[in-house]
């Protein structure tokens, strides 16, 4: 069983940067593939990014791109988002998930374990 732990949530103006991290604990960090979603207030879960068990590869939202990294350090059992350029449309419960196996994946359905989530709020 693998515990994910979120943090480095908070609130930012638009145009500001945060960076999240989550932790894994109870299984091998590096173990797994690993993903960021998010949830605003009354929407549905959406993708935000995705990175594979080695780190070689990545996936990001069309809205996201160009402005979020995802990187991990399998040392640590880390992985890592940074928000750049944020705006208020990126207002959102941000969760942590992990998947058994190698290569990433975009829907949260094919994840097996979730985080608690970290607030992120971008003020205009």
């Amino acid at each position: 069983q693998v515990q994910l732990v979120e943090s480095g949530g908070g609130l930012v103006q638009a145009g500001g940067s945060l960076r999240l991290s989550c932790a894994a604990s109870g299984g091998t960090g590096s173990g797994y593939a690993m993903g960021w979603f998010r949830q605003a207030l009354g929407q549905e879960r959406e993708f935000v990014a995705a990175i594979n068990r080695s780190g070689a590869s990545t996936n990001y939202a069309d809205s996201v791109k160009g402005r979020f990294t995802i990187s991990r350090d399998n040392a640590k059992n880390t992985v890592y988002l940074q928000m750049n350029s944020l705006r208020p449309e990126d207002t959102a419960v941000y969760y942590c998930a992990a998947r058994d196996g190698f290569f990433l994946r975009v829907t949260g359905e094919e994840y097996e374990y979730w985080g608690q989530g970290t607030q992120v709020t971008v003020s205009s």
